[in-house]
């Protein structure tokens, strides 16, 4: 295949237009003159995890909170092991971005005094099935903001050991993007699809998390030797089972308690009711043979039936479907509920890149926000903007010392020769849909998928990181037939990384921390002596490299030291 080239130069690249990438250039051209160009796989106005809605803001500071007790909550909820620092940060702007999202015409539901409905102590009400077309829309406004949709980004452009922009391709055409810029922003999300999922097949992308985001910008980080943080502390959602649809919606929303078949309330039975124990909990009913389990919704009111059948045909039309052609509801029958294959996500979660205050990742010239930045749990939508707004206000005011710089055209056409390298492959023998299933079931059988009840040891690990090793060789012989096939294949590619680096990570964490998480049936019970620690990486030369770092506290300040 023939691709023309397009150079393009600005002042900051953001690659991703989900919600921290958008919330990123709009803060950098609120606050500066500055030039932005956001690229997106698919469209900003329905992309990222916020493309179909979501009916409440999880993370914000409530009547009776405060950044301080923000920071407790989530430490308590991580096991203690988080980046307090950052969460801290994050924690002291929750409001602010609210109030802005709102200005932007997000509809908050309000009281008679004019005050939030809160939905728990760090969660407001929201109509925000429209969330993401306002974002694109107030983009859309800025003239200082150039989006290109449907370009997938495949590689950091490196020249002296800083990141100086980055390459991609059109799907829509045949034309590869070499793009220079003074400060890269990396907000491509989380790594879904890399275990097998719940509903399989034709139903695969009935999962928790967005089946789009498929770990692209830990994957570029990976190869360009930035550092990771915490791929061990994988993110595990309890859904209702089939539609994977939201419970918190169910739990906080009508205080519903998780039962199991016998009726009984179970959570307390294995520890403190944070996030993974609720899901840890109705594992091992299940596995006792108490199960099913479920939120007990029977008997509510029909007010509260009539909410919960709104609120999922904003956010999850699935779970309302079912209710309607069942010819039931939440009123007259428990919702069963089930964990989803494990993700790689920093927002609920920590795994992601190693970043300071800033938000600069180890890399210089390189920011990652959202999602894909490590280390700092449960900042949710308003988290991710917190987190774009800081790393915007580090780039206009460090933008004087920065150039553009070009790459050497000879590099830049090795890098285009591997895109068209897929091409121009023979036919290996296998699709790119059977690689993806191969790579999902070796994780999920060797390194503690939904059929190992998320628990792995030593020796199935070892075997995990051979077999994704073959894949990966594999991988790299498939064919495109054309532009959407090719970036199927950098997908799978991406995602067989972050599988590297996820394994040595599950196997340098040797103790048991966070309950169906990171499950070592080799050392089954958390060590604070040893263990109250960070799991770093490093990729080089195709070895992970893992590093152990010291926890910081909430006043103090880790910098790089690069």
């Amino acid at each position: 295949m023939n691709f023309r080239k397009e150079i393009l130069e600005t002042d900051v690249l953001v690659i991703g237009g989900g919600t921290a990438g958008c919330f990123n250039a709009l803060t950098i051209t609120e606050k500066s003159n500055l030039k932005v160009i956001i690229t997106d796989k698919a469209n900003i106005k329905r992309s990222g995890c916020l493309s179909a809605g979501v009916n409440a803001l999880n993370a914000y500071i409530g009547k009776g909170e405060t950044a301080e007790s923000f920071v407790e909550y989530v430490k308590r909820d991580s096991e203690n092991v988080i980046r307090e620092d950052l969460v801290y940060s994050i924690a002291k702007r929750l409001n602010g971005v609210t109030k802005k999202i709102e200005d932007m015409g997000l509809p908050i539901l309000k009281d008679e005094a004019g005050s939030y409905i809160q939905r728990g102590k760090r969660s407001v009400k929201i109509n925000g099935e429209n969330i993401k077309p306002l974002l694109a829309d107030e983009v859309d406004k800025r003239a200082n903001i150039t989006v290109l949709n449907r370009v997938n980004i495949v590689e950091y452009l490196i020249k002296d050991n800083e990141v100086v922009g980055a390459l991609g391709f059109s799907l829509d055409e045949n034309i590869i993007y070499i793009i220079y810029s003074r400060f890269v922003a990396c907000a491509t999300g989380g790594a879904a699809g890399i275990y097998k999922p719940n509903n399989p097949g034709f139903s695969s992308h009935k999962m928790w998390y967005s089946p789009f985001n498929t770990g692209s910008g830990y994957a570029m980080g990976i190869k360009a030797g930035a550092e990771m943080t915490s791929f061990e502390m994988r993110f595990i959602a309890l859904r209702c089972k089939d539609t994977i649809a939201p419970t918190g919606t169910i739990a906080q929303g009508v205080k519903a308690e998780q039962i199991n078949s016998l009726g009984e309330s179970y959570v307390s039975k294995y520890g403190k009711p944070n996030t993974h124990i609720r899901l840890y909990a109705t594992v091992m009913e299940n596995k006792l043979g108490n199960g099913p389990c479920y939120l007990k919704t029977e008997g509510i009111s029909e007010e509260l039936d009539k909410d919960l059948f709104k609120a999922y045909l904003n956010m999850a039309p699935a779970q309302t479907l079912r209710w309607l052609e069942r010819s039931t509801g939440p009123s007259k029958e428990n919702v069963e509920i089930e964990g989803t294959e494990p993700y790689i996500v920093g927002g609920h979660t920590a795994g992601g890149y190693w970043i300071d205050k800033d938000r600069k990742t180890t890399i210089k010239g390189l920011y990652a926000i959202g999602d894909v930045a490590g280390g700092s749990p449960k900042k949710y939508v308003t988290g991710c903007f917190a987190e774009a707004e800081i790393a915007a206000e580090s780039v206009i005011k460090n933008i004087e010392d920065r150039i553009i710089n070009r790459l050497d055209s000879e590099v830049i056409e090795d890098k285009i020769g591997i895109i068209k390298s897929f091409f121009e492959n023979q036919c290996s023998g296998y699709s790119i849909k059977q690689v993806e299933e191969m790579m999902q079931a070796v994780m999920d059988e060797y390194a503690g998928g939904i059929s190992k009840s998320y628990i792995y040891n030593e020796n199935e690990l070892n075997i995990a990181e051979e077999k994704i090793k073959e894949l990966m060789s594999l991988a790299y012989t498939l064919k495109a037939e054309d532009l959407h096939q090719l970036m199927f294949i950098f997908e799978i590619i991406d995602r067989l990384y972050v599988s590297r680096v996820l394994i040595e990570h599950l196997r340098a964490r040797k103790e048991t921390r966070w309950r169906c998480y990171q499950e070592n049936e080799d050392y089954p019970n958390r060590d604070d002596e040893h263990w109250m620690k960070y799991v770093n990486s490093i990729y080089k030369n195709g070895t992970v490299n893992i590093i152990f770092r010291d926890l910081i506290g909430r006043y103090e300040s880790y910098e790089h030291k690069n």
